[in-house]
Order: structure tokens, then sequence, then C-alpha cells
């Protein structure tokens, strides 16, 4: 696989983010974006814990979804303070995702602001936030509802890999999913371009976030996380400006997901080996076109 660092910036104006990032749809991380927000000082695993610990949330563990598990079916769940706690404590492979703490703990919403100075279409009532523990991973896949996403990590350091969404066929995308057959756990040591041979094909940008930074991900990326400390991350999210992206979006959301989970709950298991099969059938195809082209 072929991989660039994402773009950094100190801060950006808003024609030139538009210009540089959001036209072109090119990710970049913003330094100094969530360093005027309250929020910069004030989130810390107690704060969080004091306003919403008592709130039961589902657990996702690291193992890939089986072949009766519903899209973002959870693993296990547990009192938001006991899982903070347990993560803080060490590498614990347990996440926590799209939770809308805000719902929770409203006061929270005082202390960030929308970077509307950038772009517009933020759905406003979905701030949602992500937390892991060191060693837990998000598995490779693009966020459904095909939102743009700014995404500040605000505990812990993660380590972040994406890709267009057109390299969705060399990554071994699953038909009728958002998800890939590939396994990208500790991919910076090495693809398995055995079982997986067009990976050595795809095209990515990574990097590193820290306490404050600011990933802008363009609506579809593709994106695999591996938590190298226990930490979380808040996302906003704003939609895609053209109707064509909107409409795909809730096309994703109404139509695919649902059509996934129906074929989950009818066939499950020749529905698990058929989307891997076709996503081994639709790779080879692209390796084959981009090796003639070569």
């Amino acid at each position: 696989m072929q991989v660039q660092p994402i773009d950094r910036v100190a801060d950006i104006s808003g024609q030139d983010f538009r210009d540089r990032y959001l036209l072109p749809a090119r990710p970049v991380i913003i330094e100094h974006l969530s360093r005027r927000w309250p929020a910069y000082e004030k989130w810390t695993w107690d704060h969080l814990k004091a306003l919403a610990g008592t709130v039961q949330v589902p657990v996702y563990n690291n193992s890939r979804a089986g072949a009766r598990v519903p899209v973002n079916g959870g693993d296990d769940t547990m009192l938001f303070g006991e899982y903070l706690d347990m993560i803080r404590k060490g590498p614990a492979e347990w996440r926590v995702f799209l939770f809308n703490l805000f719902k929770h703990a409203p006061v929270l919403r005082q202390d960030f602001t929308y970077p509307e100075h950038l772009m517009g279409g933020f759905l406003k009532a979905f701030p949602m936030l992500f937390v892991g523990g060191a060693g837990s991973v998000a598995h490779m896949h693009y966020d459904i509802d095909l939102s743009h996403i700014f995404h500040t990590q605000f505990v812990g350091r993660k380590q972040v890999l994406l890709l267009e969404n057109d390299q969705g066929a060399l990554i071994y995308r699953m038909p009728g999913t958002v998800e890939s057959a590939a396994s990208f756990v500790n991919w910076d040591q090495g693809l398995d371009t055995e079982q997986f041979p067009a990976l050595r094909f795809a095209r990515g940008y990574t990097a590193v976030l820290e306490h404050g930074d600011t990933l802008f991900m363009p609506s579809g990326y593709w994106h695999h996380m591996q938590y190298l400390e226990s930490g979380y991350a808040m996302s906003l999210r704003a939609l895609p400006r053209s109707l064509w992206g909107k409409l795909n979006g809730l096309y994703h959301i109404a139509g695919l997901r649902n059509f996934n989970n129906m074929l989950i709950r009818l066939r499950p298991e020749w529905w698990y080996h058929y989307k891997r099969k076709a996503a081994r059938a639709n790779a080879d195809k692209a390796m084959r076109q981009l090796m003639e082209e070569a």
C-alpha cells in the first residue's frame, strides 16, 4: 500500500480550506482549532465521569462481527463511569462509539463551537463521542451517512489510516456494507498481501492524532483507527452540500443498512460468505485493470 502523511496546518482560512481540502476532498489536520474551546482544558476523564458516569452504554471489542451480528450491534454494556475507569488503568480492547454524550450532559455543548467559518451544514443535534482503550481498534469502514467529519482528539494518541472512497474495490469492500473484508490491524507493520494482494495497489493517508488535533475527513472516506493510548475524541458531522450527496447518504442509511441487516437475519451464513467472496472478485478485477494500464 502506498501511504503519505496527512497535511497539517496550525490554522486555516475558510477560503483556503475550501480550495485546498473541501472541494478536492482531501483530509487535513488543523492543530489549533480546538485550542480556543473551553473543552480543550476542561474535558478530562474525571469531568466526563462526573457528568455521565451512570449512563449505560454499549461497548465493542476488537473482534470482527460474526455472521449473525447486525450492523453496529454491541458486544456488551457497561456504566459509562465503570468503562472509563477500566480503560484508564491500561490496555483494554474495548470501545464506545457514536455515543451522544451531550444528550445526557447538555452543559458540554457550551464547551465547543462549530467551525462554521470553514463550512456549513453541521448536524448540530448529533455531536458524537468516540472512546477507546489502549490497543482497541475501529476496523476499516466509511461512515454510513456520508457526512464530512471534524474529529477532535482530546485525550490519548490514536493512529489513523484514511483512503478515498474510490479505493473500495482495492481494499475488499463487501457489497451491501460500508466495511472491508481485509484486516488492517497493525497495518504499519505489514499487510497480509498473500490473502489480499490488491492491497498493494491501494493509496492512503496516515497520521497520529494527539491532544487538540482536529482531523477533517471528507465525505465517504475509508478510515481505520488504532488507539495507541486510552483516549477519546469528538466528531462533528456536516452534510454534503450537493443534493446527490444528501440522497446517497439517505440511501445508505435507509436502504443499504436495512438490506444488509435483513440478510443477516434471513440467511446469515450464506450472506457472510457471499460478501467476502464478492469482495475478492471485485478486488481481483480492479487489480487486473491497474496492471493492464501500467
